[in-house]
């Protein structure tokens, strides 16, 4: 499928192969290259869009109207079924992620699936009529029983893990007191930023760290921490 041009007129194109002799290529793991920093943004943001497509033309081979078998169309951009004449689009899944403030310090949590010491920002999806301010503040309260005052969008970043758009902001909490929902996170915890600039330079003293660039993560506690810095002189 043709993924569109670069500023040269180049195509840039994505296929499924089921095999891809090493002469001429190699395989790299997408997710890998999502967060080794060893791809710039601009190329990520292509090889999510690849992914993206890909993915959902192979898991949305049948129509959701009547059952029948879909038919790609424009490029792999929509689908159509023959026997009802329903045409189907890509999905797109909308996901909060929020840095928590409250009195110098930023919240941050994990979840068991993570590789041991990382931290994180809270993230959860957007439900059906919210607004991204919703949605942050029930993901919120809901993972660690904080009420939030001001909320504020700062970036976006495709995830395509499948099809996923991390919609990163700040939230000013109200209070400090917690009530994790253990079932989502092993643990959540307050940290200041000391701490917090120890874990992104890989030197706290308990091995404790955050997610590695270029995820949206990093970056919004990276801003938070350049805000924070101490000023020269």
């Amino acid at each position: 499928m043709l993924l569109g041009w670069d500023a040269e007129g180049r195509p840039h194109v994505a296929a499924l192969l089921a095999a891809v002799p090493e002469d001429v290529a190699s395989l790299a793991d997408l997710r890998a290259l999502s967060v080794d920093g060893s791809t710039q943004a601009a190329t990520l943001g292509i090889k999510a869009q690849a992914r993206s497509l890909l993915h959902w033309n192979v898991s949305h081979r049948f129509c959701a109207a009547c059952g029948g078998e879909s038919l790609p169309a424009l490029g792999g951009y929509r689908r159509d079924c023959p026997s009802c004449g329903a045409s189907h689009f890509p999905r797109t899944d909308p996901v909060v992620i929020m840095m928590v403030l409250h009195a110098g310090r930023c919240l941050l949590g994990r979840q068991a699936r993570f590789a041991p010491g990382v931290y994180s920002c809270l993230a959860g999806f957007l439900e059906p009529g919210e607004t991204i301010e919703d949605a942050v503040r029930r993901e919120i309260f809901e993972e660690a029983g904080l009420r939030l005052g001001a909320v504020a969008y700062h970036n976006s970043q495709p995830w395509p893990f499948p099809m996923t758009l991390m919609i990163g902001c700040y939230g000013e909490a109200l209070g400090s007191d917690l009530v994790v929902d253990t079932v989502e996170l092993e643990d959540c915890r307050w940290f200041d930023r000391d701490e917090v600039a120890a874990m992104t330079a890989g030197t706290h003293p308990d091995g404790l760290c955050v997610p590695p660039p270029p995820t949206i993560a990093r970056h919004l506690i990276e801003h938070w921490l350049a805000e924070h810095a101490p000023a020269d002189g």
